[in-house]
């Protein structure tokens, strides 16, 4: 780990946002582990520093817009937006698909980047990225601060300022499962 990474994941530590325990992810597999990002951006400073942090690890072209997903992309993705001195909005999930509301439309052709908390499966940037595509805007990448996703990766340039290779299972392969551990769902996602 990098000394940055190395001070991410020690605020996480401290903040409470690593859980342990016996997790139901959005995805619908079984970990042992999970980032709740909420807890480390409750601090204001830290989620500031956090934005300016994603913005500079950005090497692409200047955005007119940050997009996230609801819920957990909304701290995280104004604090992107107020780096790189552009608008935020953020899309949410209505009828299992991710859609503008409250009055957001994106003007065709804006240079977007999707900002997430976690990368975990990818599946709500992909569902943002289909909104914004609907919308006839460019998606010039993606930023989150934890990834997750291992070794798979986006079509299109993406960067974390942490990658936490954190144990999943499928129900069915689950040792807390046959440990009969009580699963909990700590996410914001209907699985």
């Amino acid at each position: 780990m990098t000394a940055q990474e190395k001070k991410i994941h020690g605020y996480l530590k401290k903040s409470g946002a690593l859980l342990e325990g016996h997790f139901l992810l959005s995805s619908g597999l079984h970990s042992p582990n999970y980032v709740q990002c909420a807890l480390a951006l409750k601090d204001t400073g830290l989620a500031a520093s956090l934005g300016a942090a994603l913005k500079k690890c950005w090497k692409g072209g200047k955005p007119n817009l940050i997009l996230s997903p609801a819920l957990g992309g909304l701290i995280i993705g104004h604090e992107v937006a107020r780096a790189f001195g552009v608008d935020f909005m953020f899309a949410e999930r209505e009828n299992n698909a991710m859609i503008l509301r409250r009055g957001f439309s994106l003007p065709e052709g804006a240079k977007i980047i999707i900002v997430e908390d976690v990368f975990t499966t990818g599946k709500s940037t992909m569902e943002v990225f289909e909104a914004a595509k609907r919308a006839r805007a460019e998606v010039l990448g993606a930023l989150s601060i934890i990834n997750r996703m291992g070794d798979r990766s986006f079509y299109f340039p993406s960067a974390s300022l942490l990658n936490l290779d954190l144990n999943i299972h499928t129900p069915a392969e689950c040792p807390l499962c046959a440990k009969k551990i009580p699963l909990v769902k700590p996410g914001s996602r209907k699985v």
